[in-house]
Parts: structure tokens; C-alpha cells; sequence
């Protein structure tokens, strides 16, 4: 099971205490999966899905909502492929009512204002809608959490449902479709929390923990693959500039604090310029080791730079 619908499944069973809640989400869910349908017997509520977790969330929110209501599992679209639903053709009035249906003609845009007063009541609509037309990547891979919106209406609100609670997200175009989208690992776990998805909040907080540490060992590694190359590419220099200085004047020729930096550099050409200093008799600080190589190494420029090199 991919995380995002791991995510879904705990979405699904989770149930608001309060009808005003419940309310919230069966609108979310409507205002993208249901279309009125009209025939020879009357106005008709059809909610049509491949996620059957969805269609038992609606169907659960409407008992729980809708007094008297008759929901039943129909087939009018089994043709296509994949898809199931229910289908309400009583009290259809009373349950558009309910959601505030705002236009019978061509549906709903967006959920009604009315229905979204307090903090519950849009965590509840954004429960409904991520299990309605959400998604979220494989956080081992990358952090991207989605709603695509067949409604730029819908797609606006649920952008200022989000910024209700201190969060940003953005909206792209892609085909027809609107999508809200966030990529910041902390803010998708601060939407898990305010959707009320707890456990896959902390399954996303543990992969975000295992892969921030996976992030530092790495970059620590690779700091000190460089530092070691670093240190390799100095002492090869310093090394080269004392067999110059050896094949030309002769390290005789050097001031004996000069010449026992030479030494120890030859001896020991792995050695850190820390190990360096620490190895010389009596030891020094690692600023004297620096300095003396550091004249030695002006010297060999200045050997190089010399006719008589040429």
C-alpha cells in the first residue's frame, strides 16, 4: 500500500463527534465526486468513485446526518471501468439542504461558507477533501501533497482553508484541472495533523527523521572526503617543494627550525598539519607548523622562479 493511501485509509475511519463536522466533510466530498442526475423518476443523487473507501465515508456521513435517509449501492455506471457508488433518489432536497448546495443546475463549485465557521468544521472539510481528491508522493522519495481540482473556485478555497491555519500552498494548472500543492516536509506534517491523520503523521515524522540523519552522515562524509583530499593535495605540494629545495641548495642550506620541518614532512607525508606540529620535538602549535611550511614553500617558489632553476 503507497503511503498516500495508507494516509486515506486513516482519513476514512476517522468519524467527527459533531454533526456540524460531519457536515463539513460530506460537503467536501460532494462538492468533487457527486453529480444530480434527473430522469423519469425524479431528481437523483449520484456519488461515483474508484476509492471505495470514499463511497463508505459518504455513505457512513449521510446515516449519521440525514434523518429518515435512504442510501443504497447501485451499479448505473458500472460500465465504467473500476468505478461503484451510491445512489440517493429520496430525500434528496433535504440532503442538498444540508450541504448547502448552492447551484442545482450544475453543481456544486466549492463548499459553502456556512459550513466552514470553525476550526473543526475545516479540519473536517480538509479530511474530505484529500480522501476525495488528494494525494501524496512516497516521502523516501521526495515530499509533494496535492489536491487536483476540476474547479479553480474550489481549488482557491481550499488554498485559504490551509492559510487558515498558518500554512502556504500554491496552485498550478495542469491540463484542466487546478492543483493545490505543498512541498515542505514540515508543513505536509502539519496538514496530517490538522486533518486528524495522527499515525501517518508520525510514520512521515520517523522517515523524515531517518532521512535527515542519512542527509548528515552523507554531507559529513563528504566534508571529510574533502578535507582528506585536501590535506593529500598540500602535502604532496609541500613535498615537492622540499625536494626541490633538497636537489638545488640542499635543505643543509635551511635554518634548523626550517630543516626539521622538512624532516618530519618527508617522514611522515600523511600526516595532518595538526599530527605534524604534535610530532615535532619538542611539539609546537599548528600555526608554527603552518608557518614554517609556508616558508618553505617561498623558498621553492622562489628557487623556481630563479635562473638558476632554468
Amino acid at each position: 500500500m503507497s503511503f498516500s493511501a495508507e494516509v486515506k485509509e486513516e482519513l476514512a475511519e476517522h468519524i467527527g463527534s459533531a454533526r456540524h463536522c460531519m457536515l463539513a466533510e460530506l460537503a467536501a466530498i460532494m462538492v468533487t465526486a457527486t453529480q444530480l442526475v434527473q430522469d423519469n423518476g425524479g431528481t437523483k443523487l449520484l456519488l461515483k468513485s474508484e476509492n471505495e473507501l470514499l463511497i463508505k465515508k459518504c455513505f457512513t456521513l449521510l446515516k449519521k446526518t440525514i434523518t429518515m435517509i435512504s442510501v443504497r449501492f447501485d451499479a448505473p455506471f458500472s460500465h465504467e471501468k473500476g468505478k461503484e457508488g451510491i445512489v440517493l433518489d429520496e430525500n434528496v432536497q433535504e440532503i442538498l439542504q444540508a450541504v448547502k448546495w448552492q447551484d442545482t443546475a450544475s453543481g456544486m463549485t466549492k463548499i459553502s461558507p456556512l459550513l466552514l465557521k470553525s476550526a473543526c468544521c475545516k479540519r473536517a472539510a480538509l479530511r474530505g477533501l484529500f480522501l476525495a481528491n488528494g494525494s501524496m508522493s512516497n516521502p523516501k522519495s521526495g515530499y509533494h501533497l496535492e489536491f487536483v481540482c476540476s474547479e479553480v473556485e474550489l481549488a482557491n478555497q481550499i488554498v485559504d482553508l490551509i492559510s487558515d491555519f498558518e500554512l502556504e500552498a500554491k496552485i498550478a494548472k495542469r491540463g484542466k484541472y487546478h492543483v493545490v500543492y505543498m512541498k515542505e516536509g514540515a508543513a505536509i506534517v502539519d496538514l496530517l495533523n490538522i486533518m486528524e491523520a495522527h499515525v501517518s503523521l508520525m510514520n512521515l515524522e520517523n522517515l523524515r527523521i531517518l532521512k535527515d540523519i542519512s542527509n548528515t552522515v552523507n554531507r559529513r562524509v563528504n566534508c571529510e572526503a574533502a578535507n582528506i583530499m585536501k590535506t593529500v593535495s598540500a602535502a604532496g605540494k609541500q613535498v615537492a617543494d622540499i625536494r626541490l629545495i633538497e636537489q638545488t641548495r640542499g635543505l643543509q642550506s635551511l635554518p634548523v627550525n626550517l630543516q626539521e620541518a622538512a624532516d618530519i614532512r618527508l617522514t611522515y607525508p600523511e600526516m595532518t598539519l595538526s599530527e605534524l606540529a604534535a610530532a615535532m620535538n619538542p611539539p609546537i602549535g599548528k600555526s608554527g607548523m603552518n608557518h614554517r611550511l609556508r616558508k618553505l614553500s617561498d623558498i621553492a617558489e622562489e628557487i623556481r622562479g630563479s635562473s638558476l632553476f632554468e
